[in-house]
């Protein structure tokens, strides 16, 4: 056993409640692969965990046969605690299979091993990241051959054959060296690093617009200093600042409690270098690159932009771009989740553009953009989600921050040469369709006993949906566990997305609220959208609806008698 691991279990030994914790389950392992918090134990992220998830990846592609095995799998990493010794062990897992692998020879973000996998040809992928979670994380993440994260079903196959693994203390792995030395295991990099950065260059919309924008970027200890230099170069954009503190690789990320560009405390370090060079546009990447966030230059200071807002100003500014150039194509699709504002569907409709909505993950997007690629029955324009996931080109089946980065500093040029900021843009934006809020809230439910009572708030809604909030009217309600769909009058219909627990109320003044355990983190989240004409009366209602709803579920679990928030 792996001496930092004997620690942690010696550490333990005398609490009960940690060590039922540990080892009540194993991790669990779905679409998104699996994350968990790093230690010893069966719920948690080990070289154990981790011999036992590649041992069911390796059974599923002998289920398949040679030629899965031979056009292999892409493994990539970020910087987090024991990422590369992850992937590498993951790679000698499948090279005792005989599974051919090629191992990124650095970190990388996660979108450009959704490439990796399509430039390969290879049959699937692996990422070990945890993404934006805390420095206690780390997770494995699996893509299928088009470079989209897992399908259900073939999720399900890998959780079956690692059900079958009696013991994985006894699982063994075979010597790195010598999978090298027999060609099965290849590190790669450079000629990944050449095509992904050939293919950003093609999202360009115009040109010779960066000469005067200034950008500070911090990768916040992650993966994406290289890509992002190399292809900010590329476009044109020469006036850029990194934040050094946050351009060290670092597990622990020491600068920043939490490595989430969503949070304003990400930005703190930013937005000192970004005063200090009069910075027109701030941009923060989480350690894995696949979300990004922005701030932007105002009288008042540096405000951050919500995921909604920067996937708003894309989808117009690409949009608005294609249509002047004429080649915004008849059967253009944007895609987006259920719970992502409403104000891009009001953008598209202007467009003639069709707006399809998926779950939440983007690799519900993927999966569309996958569909739509075979059937031909859209051609695929952008794709976004509320939590800083963006999509441009589809040449990567997962949000991009890097590409994002590109575009967004590209129209931020552009609106800089026509005398706007981008808070300037996003105002125009408000004043022709209205005014979107959007508002997140969530409660944090650790633990056996946090999962079972965010379970019960969703069961008691199901059962007991609130007929207002707010004082506002619930007119229908969305119920995608179930798949239909009933109004205030008990009409049905059916949903046509799969299915998942989640729960939408769409209420009689246009609002609505969305219900939903996280797939990735121990948390509840609720989702609230409004419009109105007037930006004071938007917020008063976001927050009505805000307090109203929170003090049901306050309430609910009072009455549950569990803990409140």
């Amino acid at each position: 056993m792996p001496e930092n691991l004997q620690l942690d279990l010696q550490a333990i030994a005398n609490d009960s409640k940690e060590i039922e914790e540990r080892f009540y389950q194993y991790l669990s392992f779905g679409t998104g692969g699996m994350r968990g918090i790093l230690g010893a134990g069966t719920n948690r992220m080990n070289v154990f965990t981790i011999r036992r998830v590649a041992e069911g990846l390796a059974l599923y592609f002998a289920s398949i046969g040679e030629d899965a095995k031979k056009r292999g799998v892409a493994i990539a990493y970020d910087t987090r605690h024991f990422s590369r010794e992850f992937a590498e062990e993951t790679a000698k897992v499948l090279g005792k299979h005989g599974i051919v692998t090629y191992v990124f020879d650095e970190s990388r973000p996660t979108p450009e091993l959704s490439f990796a996998v399509r430039h390969l040809g290879a049959f699937a992928g692996v990422v070990i990241t945890a993404s934006h979670n805390p420095k206690q994380y780390n997770g494995f993440k699996v893509y299928g051959a088009d470079g989209g994260q897992l399908t259900p079903d073939a999720a399900r196959t890998i959780t079956n054959y690692m059900k079958e693994i009696a013991d994985e203390l006894l699982l063994e792995a075979t010597d790195l060296d010598s999978l090298i030395e027999q060609g099965i295991c290849r590190f790669v990099l450079t000629e990944i690093d050449r095509a992904y950065q050939e293919k950003l260059l093609s999202l360009r919309e115009h040109t010779n617009v960066l000469e005067e924008l200034k950008v500070v970027y911090s990768p916040l200890h992650g993966s994406g200093l290289k890509p992002m230099q190399d292809g900010l170069k590329a476009f044109g954009c020469h006036n850029v600042w990194i934040v050094e503190e946050q351009a060290i690789q670092d597990g622990s990320f020491p600068t920043v409690a939490y490595p989430n560009p969503e949070e304003r405390e990400a930005f703190q370090l930013a937005i000192a270098l970004g005063e200090k060079k009069d910075a027109d546009l701030l941009m923060a990447t989480d350690p894995d690159a696949d979300r990004l966030g922005i701030a932007v230059k105002t009288n008042a200071g540096y405000e951050l932009l919500t995921g909604n807002q920067l996937g708003a100003l894309l989808l117009h500014y690409l949009l608005e771009s294609k249509q002047s150039k004429h080649t915004l194509p008849e059967n253009g699709v944007l895609l987006k989740t259920i719970v992502t504002s409403e104000l891009g569907r009001a953008i598209a409709v202007k467009y003639g553009v069709e707006t399809v909505d998926t779950l939440t993950g983007f690799k519900y997007i993927a999966e569309k953009i996958e569909e739509y690629d075979q059937t031909k029955e859209h051609t695929f324009l952008f794709g976004y989600e509320e939590s800083y996931g963006y999509l441009i080109g589809d040449f990567v089946r997962d949000k991009d921050a890097v590409q994002t980065a590109l575009v967004t500093a590209e129209m931020a040029g552009y609106y800089k040469k026509r005398g706007l900021s981008l808070r300037e843009a996003l105002e125009q934006l408000y004043r022709e369709f209205g005014y979107y809020k959007e508002a997140l809230q969530s409660i944090t439910l650790e633990g056996k006993s946090g999962q079972e009572k965010i379970m019960s708030v969703l069961s008691n809604f199901r059962t007991h949906p609130p007929s207002s909030i707010a004082g506002v009217a619930v007119t229908t309600v969305e119920d995608y566990e179930t798949g239909i769909s009933y109004d205030a009058s008990g009409r049905k219909s059916k949903l046509r997305l799969p299915k998942e627990n989640v729960l939408k109320w769409l209420l009689e003044d246009g609002s609505w609220v969305c219900v939903r355990p996280s797939g990735t983190e121990p948390k509840c989240k609720f989702y609230f959208g409004v419009v109105r004409k007037d930006a004071v009366e938007a917020q008063n209602v976001l927050d009505s609806l805000q307090f109203d709803l929170i003090e049901k579920v306050e309430n609910l679990l009072d009455t549950l008698k569990f803990s409140t928030l």
